[in-house]
Parts: structure tokens; C-alpha cells; sequence
């Protein structure tokens, strides 16, 4: 584990709370968005409005709470976050904004935008959770004072701040990948 950039306020039992908590989120949200996946292929495009417009919305409390969680972990916890914590924060901080702003005007363009973010942030995710469980893979690229492969969090011997990052990348990406607005249902169906 790294080392935190000032002592928290927070005992180690409070820490480990919000950690397990957070992590447990993350297998729910992981497990849901398999569930989705799996309605979907079953259902096929039937199974297209069964979020609609709503699923942007979940992409945004998705993002929301992935945004506040990492705050949380460096503002009030002080984890001082590595090089490719800050490039996952790159990619899912504006998805909180730009969700929010296609699910109050109901535009379904916003995928296109928020979709490369959440895989981009994916991709940096998976890496980073690789290189914390195969610290000899590192290329020497991170902070040797606050390397990438240190592990803050280790919850169930296999959730990290990068693997809870990665399920929210996944889930916005598999919310974004269903969603389908209503009016574009309502056009595809079939005149009678």
C-alpha cells in the first residue's frame, strides 16, 4: 500500500467501511450491468426500451458516485492519487457533467461523446489493475514515490481502486451501449 499524502481524519475501521462499502457497489453495479447484457442478448431488440431514456441517467449516478468516491478517497481519506489514477479521473469526471447534460435534454448523441470517454477510462483502468498484480510489468513510467502498482485498497483480496474504477467504466459503457431513446423505439416499430 502507498503512502497517504497527510494523515486522515478517518480511523482505519471507518476507512475499511467505506471501502468495503464501495466495493461491494461495485460488484452490484458490475453483476447488474452482466444482467443487462445477458436480457439483452435473451430479449434481443426487444429488450432495447427497457431502460429508454433512463439508462443515461444511471450512466450519470454511475459516474456521479465514481467521481465523489475518488474524491472522497484523496480529499478526505488523503490516498494521494498516482499517474494513472489522475488519467482514469480524466475520463470519468466530464462524464458526470456531459451525462447529466444529455439526460436533461434527452439527447441521444450523448453516447457518442460519453461512450470513447468511459472506454478510453476502461482501458487505463484495466491497466493499472494489471500492473497492481503484476508489479513487474511496470515500464518505470510512474511516480517511484507514489507508484502505480501500490494498493491502497485491497478488499477481498482482489478489489482495487482500479477495479472499482474499471466496473464503472463498464457499467456506463454497457448503459450507454443499450440505451436507446424513445423516440427512435416509437420509429422502429412496425406501422400496423
Amino acid at each position: 500500500m502507498g503512502a497517504a499524502s497527510e494523515p486522515s481524519s478517518m480511523s482505519n475501521d471507518a476507512i475499511l467501511f467505506y471501502s468495503t462499502l464501495v466495493a461491494l457497489l461495485a460488484l452490484v453495479a458490475l453483476g447488474s450491468a452482466a444482467g443487462l447484457l445477458v436480457y439483452r442478448a435473451v430479449r434481443g431488440p426487444q429488450a432495447a426500451g427497457l431502460l429508454g431514456d433512463k439508462a443515461i441517467w444511471a450512466a450519470w449516478i454511475v459516474a456521479l458516485v465514481a467521481t465523489v468516491g475518488s474524491v472522497v478517497y484523496s480529499e478526505v481519506i488523503h490516498f494521494e492519487p498516482c499517474r494513472l489514477c489522475w488519467f482514469q479521473r480524466i475520463a470519468m469526471y466530464p462524464l458526470a457533467i456531459v451525462l447529466l447534460v444529455g439526460a436533461i435534454r434527452r439527447e441521444f448523441v450523448v453516447k457518442y461523446y460519453a461512450l470513447p470517454l468511459a472506454l478510453i477510462g476502461l482501458g487505463i483502468s484495466v491497466y493499472h489493475y494489471l500492473l497492481q498484480t503484476f508489479p513487474t510489468l511496470g515500464s518505470g513510467a510512474c511516480d517511484p514515490t507514489n507508484p502505480c502498482s501500490a494498493k491502497y485498497v485491497d478488499i477481498f483480496g482482489f478489489i482495487t481502486i482500479p477495479f472499482m474504477a474499471g466496473c464503472g467504466f463498464i457499467v456506463i459503457a454497457v448503459l450507454l451501449g443499450i440505451y436507446v431513446n424513445k423516440n427512435s423505439i416509437e420509429k422502429a416499430r412496425p406501422v400496423e
